[in-house]
């Protein structure tokens, strides 16, 4: 049988892997074969357990503290993952955060700054850090975790968020020609309404229950849901497949 779906050998970096789509990534790609670095920033207890995730599927792990909005701290991860596990031959841009719902006049100019720096700053930074060993290398996957809310704006009080998840859907194809001649395949996960702790801080019970009225699908999705579409672009398996968006929604949204 033709192992479509095996990372054995490989070693992945996947950022805000401390709790849900981050934290399921990383223990997908593991049990595909993958040794996997785990980049954390405040959870750190949400990252020894995924890492005892990844460990446990036979794996090697790496748990790695950085803040992903400064160059400085993005190289240190990216340094200590060559270290611990070897070159870096999947990258998984996940780390990011709405932190406060405000709208347009309501919000400042540091929150725009600090939103936006952490969604898309830190894509730009960690993939510059990573990319050259690739680019050596002639062989990558790198997928960016974008959101429903960069095709539709989003909920009220989240554009700041909204703006850098739609830009980064566009880098990801700015990328994705930029590195195909190197086979360094970019493309992107667009998660919709997951349950996961992002929800639990940004959305009420109320609003989760008006998302789900306009899912076909009748509920909200899983991280492992979306863990499994990620990992499925870092597999061979998706080998002509760049430049895309894949949209885990439920079909909330159809393109």
């Amino acid at each position: 049988m033709t192992p479509y779906f095996d990372l054995s050998g490989k070693v992945a970096l996947v950022t805000g892997a401390s709790s849900g789509i981050g934290a399921a990534t990383a223990q997908v790609l593991a049990e595909l074969g993958a040794d996997v670095a785990i980049g954390f920033f405040h959870n750190a207890d949400g990252a020894a357990r995924t890492r005892q995730q990844v460990e446990k599927a036979g794996r090697k792990a790496a748990v790695i503290h950085a803040d992903m909005r400064q160059s400085g701290e993005v190289q240190k991860l990216v340094k200590e993952t060559r270290s611990a596990l070897g070159p870096i031959d999947i990258l998984i841009n996940n780390a990011g955060s709405l932190i406060q719902r405000q709208p347009l006049l309501n919000m400042p100019e540091e929150r725009w700054d600090e939103v936006v720096n952490l969604n898309l700053k830190s894509v730009l930074l960690c993939t510059q850090a990573v990319a050259p060993s690739m680019i050596e290398r002639k062989a990558g996957s790198i997928v960016n975790i974008v959101s429903i809310a960069g095709r539709n704006g989003g909920g009220t009080g989240s554009g700041a968020y909204s703006t850098a998840k739609g830009g980064l859907i566009t880098l990801t194809k700015a990328w994705a020609k930029e590195l195909a001649p190197h086979n360094i395949r970019v493309n992107a996960v667009s998660p919709g309404v997951i349950d996961t702790p992002f929800h639990e801080v940004f959305s009420t019970p109320e609003m989760i229950a008006g998302f789900v009225k306009t899912i076909p699908m009748g509920r909200v999705g899983t991280s492992l849901e979306t863990a499994t579409a990620i990992a499925f672009l870092a597999c061979s398996a998706a080998s002509y497949i760049t430049g895309e968006t894949i949209e885990v929604n439920g079909g909330q949204l159809m393109l």
